[in-house]
């Protein structure tokens, strides 16, 4: 006798590299007795899954359009990713035509703009909130790090080069019992004022090729230890992102791509 699997809609998306299943999360729940830290592991192995940093689940709200909780490929979970969020902004304006999207994240609410679009490409400008920038504190190896929140936790390096073992340094770094709930590294180069190029090993996942929280930790402490000024670009393998202050608030401009829809058993 055979047996039909439970299948689960999913929608892939990449921002600058960083990869996302976006899922619906009441198709997931609909198959019954759902681990959802267990389920994203099996969706994001890159061999017998479909292969992703994370996924976003995507769930109803009241006074938002989406409501969201990030899982990351190792099944844990984060309070947001800005790269996660821009791609369920790029699903939705796809699928309704709003340009201005508001997504309830594990670090509030977020309004997302959309500032241009090519096809399945679609740029959008987000408010990210505000940064929380701490003291500056010694690391492994004789490096420095200033550890500051964009709602999830960061710890920025500026370095004049990016040596072969930095993802060791970082993974090392990661480790750091001042890191209490974890961190995302990004290691820096300075360009220029307004220009970085930037590594990212995040919590959950280790190297990606960009990160928006990432990209918005790395300016501001550009920024805040007079490196450079806003507006910031930063460099990353995946592409670039531009980040810029207005007053307080923290504001990141970048893409996100529609991929591929897709069932998964």
């Amino acid at each position: 006798m055979s047996l039909t699997p439970a299948v689960i809609p999913f929608v892939k998306a990449s921002a600058c590299g960083n990869d996302f299943l976006l899922v619906d999360a009441v198709n997931a729940e609909g198959a019954g007795g759902v681990d959802l830290a267990r389920l994203t592991r099996r969706m994001c192995d890159r061999h017998e899954g479909v292969g992703a940093d994370g996924v976003e689940w995507m769930y109803p709200h009241a006074s938002a359009d989406v409501e969201i909780r990030l899982i990351n490929a190792d099944g844990s979970e984060a309070e947001i990713s800005g790269n996660g969020t821009r791609c369920v902004a790029a699903y939705i304006c796809g699928e309704q035509g709003k340009e201005k999207i508001t997504i309830q994240t594990g670090a509030g609410l977020k309004t997302c703009v959309l500032t241009g679009r090519n096809e399945s490409e679609y740029e959008f400008e987000v408010e990210m909130g505000t940064a929380a920038v701490g003291a500056e504190l010694e690391l492994q190896g004789g490096l420095r790090g200033i550890p500051l929140s964009m709602g999830n936790p960061h710890c920025v390096i500026f370095v004049d080069q990016f040596l072969e073992n930095w993802r060791d340094q970082a993974a090392e770094i990661q480790g750091n019992p001042a890191f209490k709930h974890g961190v995302n590294i990004e290691m820096v180069a300075v360009d220029g004022k307004h220009d970085v190029r930037a590594r990212f090993f995040e919590r959950g996942v280790g190297e990606t090729q960009s990160s928006g929280t990432g990209s918005c930790a790395a300016a501001l402490a550009a920024m805040t230890t007079c490196k450079a000024e806003s507006p910031v670009r930063v460099h990353a393998p995946g592409g670039i992102q531009t980040v810029r202050r207005d007053g307080n608030l923290v504001l990141l401009r970048g893409s996100a791509k529609l991929v591929c829809r897709g069932d998964f058993f």
